[in-house]
């Protein structure tokens, strides 16, 4: 009937209603604080696998690069990574593997933007350059000249290559990185480009420190300063 108010029909059973379950309160935007903390985790994994992922691109020490595979490559930092110090000395260093492929150096690296130096250079300050993602490629001074120019055609102009002849090696040409040595009888050989595509740069212990501003100078005795 109008102007009557309806009366709720009485719960003829006599139970008691069952409580209604908590309903999550929405936020702003009509999400739940429950769905807001799940896309925050989720994106915090992602962070973590990304940069996860750029650390192993880079890694130096304790990453193994893909190159470890390289027929004939020593790798230094599975037998011995205690030779593999990063301290900065300024006198002579005894490198118990010649030519190095790491340990303490001088403060300075050599230039190693595509260097090609005409003589031996200074153990201290190449190995420094190593550090920074150089692969320092090195040959007897009696390897014959079309050799010696086809190794100068992979590294002119090409930012984190060096190389210089290395009086005493036991074969024809060794190439290095931080922690990894290649030794060769031809420059011709294919490992050469494997070599360098697989540690250059991806072996640094700092990736990208510069190559250059540093040593021009040639002669063995470690350099203290900058310049020629």
């Amino acid at each position: 009937m109008w102007g009557q108010v309806a009366m709720a029909k009485p719960n003829r059973s006599g139970a008691r209603p069952k409580p209604r379950r908590p309903v999550a309160k929405a936020v702003a935007g009509g999400r739940s604080p429950a769905l807001i903390a799940t896309f925050v985790a989720v994106g915090v994994l992602a962070v973590a696998i990304i940069g996860y992922a750029i650390y192993a691109v880079t890694r130096g020490d304790g990453g193994q690069p893909a190159g470890t595979n390289i027929a004939g490559l020593t790798n230094y930092r599975a037998s011995d990574p205690k030779m593999l110090t990063r301290n900065h000395v300024r006198g002579a260093v005894a490198y118990p593997v010649s030519p190095p492929v790491g340990g303490d150096h001088n403060p300075i690296w050599q230039d190693c933007i595509g260097d090609v130096y005409p003589a031996a250079i200074a153990n201290e300050n190449a190995v420094h350059s190593l550090e920074h993602g150089a692969v320092w490629i090195t040959y007897r001074p009696d390897l014959p000249a079309d050799q010696i120019e086809t190794l100068a055609g992979k590294v002119r102009g090409t930012p984190y290559l060096f190389m210089s002849p290395f009086p005493g090696l036991d074969r024809p040409i060794s190439l290095q990185a931080w922690g990894y040595q290649l030794k060769l009888d031809t420059a011709t050989d294919p490992r050469v480009d494997q070599f360098i595509k697989d540690f250059r740069i991806k072996a640094a212990p700092e990736p990208g420190a510069p190559c250059s501003n540093g040593v021009t100078a040639t002669g063995t005795t470690p350099h203290n300063t900058p310049g020629g």
